[in-house]
């Protein structure tokens, strides 16, 4: 995928515009509104005018403010759980308005959730375990969602198998190579901290190497979860005197970066830098974080880092703006044009 295709870029990119794109309309719930309004002014056009009411109760509704009749519409949602909103709460808002959608006539609907909840539940680990991945997709498919765009899903390929409709799984890779190059850190080993991620580690070191003209090597560490607990340390890879880049899809308490990078620092590595598309950081995070063992993390805006108080921590943390990949997807998206240089699934 990276050998033949020259890279998209942020830096180098040629700005899209869907302003005569007169069936085109981008909606942005309000919990993700100011990320929708980021994309929309990449795109060159503005939001979409809607309405969200909440009752007495607790209820709620939404509905567009603009004739969709005969239109595509994006909308867009990101559904971590927020200080507001649960990732239940923001889901059902996304569904209903989705649904409201097609009722008023939209000729095509396609949900941006750059964070995807629930998708860390794939498969089954125990008995009876649910596979909520594949019950979020058929929410989606009944609301009447066409398609769906997300940003590092956990699982790739479950997100492929679990959704029936067309499916654009974005990566942050693009950002991280843009990033890693201006560091002018060499040389380098791109580290999976467990052997599940192995595929997006070698997604970004074969992106690295592509655009950097310049051998990067690889390793991954060793990691057992059960019942929440996980053990592991062993790592296997080339990190002696490298600047290990240490990636994953989210971090949420941190212990599975910084078990990482303790593997790496033990295997010779000089500099350690973690790159975590989505920053849930819930409780411990900060203390992890903190780790002299850990010199930096990287992560995407798609989730704020509302939990992650000032201090040390927050000190370390570097935020890469992804309104302009999104954006670049659904012009992509909306004109029919391929995205296999964004390093898209």
């Amino acid at each position: 995928m990276t050998s033949a295709i020259p890279l998209w870029s942020p830096k180098t990119a040629v700005r899209r515009s869907l302003a005569q794109e007169g069936d085109a309309c981008l909606f942005a719930l309000n919990a993700s509104r100011d990320l929708g309004a980021a994309v929309a002014r990449e795109l060159g056009i503005a939001l979409c005018a809607h309405e969200e009411r909440s009752f007495e109760d607790g209820e709620h509704k939404s509905r567009p403010l603009v004739s969709v009749r005969g239109r595509r519409i994006f909308v867009l949602q990101s559904l971590y759980g927020g200080p507001v909103e649960s990732a239940n709460d923001k889901l059902c808002r996304l569904l209903f308005f989705i649904g409201a959608l097609k009722d008023a006539g939209a000729a095509q609907v396609t949900a941006v959730v750059p964070y995807l909840c629930y998708a860390r539940k794939d498969r089954r680990t125990k008995p009876n375990d649910p596979v909520t991945t594949r019950y979020i997709a058929a929410l989606f498919e009944a609301a009447g969602t066409d398609a769906v765009v997300t940003l590092d899903v956990h699982n790739p390929v479950a997100f492929e198998n679990a959704f029936r409709r067309p499916q654009v799984a974005l990566t942050a890779a693009p950002l991280f190579v843009d990033y890693t190059l201006a560091m002018k850190a060499a040389p380098l080993c791109v580290v999976s901290p467990d052997p599940g991620g192995v595929k997006r580690a070698e997604l970004l070191r074969e992106a690295l190497e592509s655009a950097g003209a310049q051998p990067v090597g690889k390793g991954f560490v060793d990691k057992h979860r059960s019942a929440g607990v996980v053990s592991g340390d062993l790592f296997v890879g080339d990190a002696a005197g490298a600047t290990a880049l240490i990636v994953d899809d989210l971090v949420s308490t941190g212990n599975t970066l910084l078990r990482a990078a303790r593997a790496v620092r033990a295997a010779g590595a000089r500099r350690v830098v973690a790159m975590a598309t989505h920053g849930l950081f819930t409780s411990g995070a900060a203390e992890a974080i903190a780790d002299p063992m850990l010199d930096r993390l990287v992560i995407a805006d798609a989730v704020p880092p509302f939990r992650l108080a000032a201090g040390a921590a927050r000190d370390k943390l570097v935020i890469l703006p992804c309104a302009p990949l999104l954006a670049e997807a659904l012009f992509r998206l909306h004109k029919g044009l391929p995205t296999d240089d964004l390093l898209a699934f």
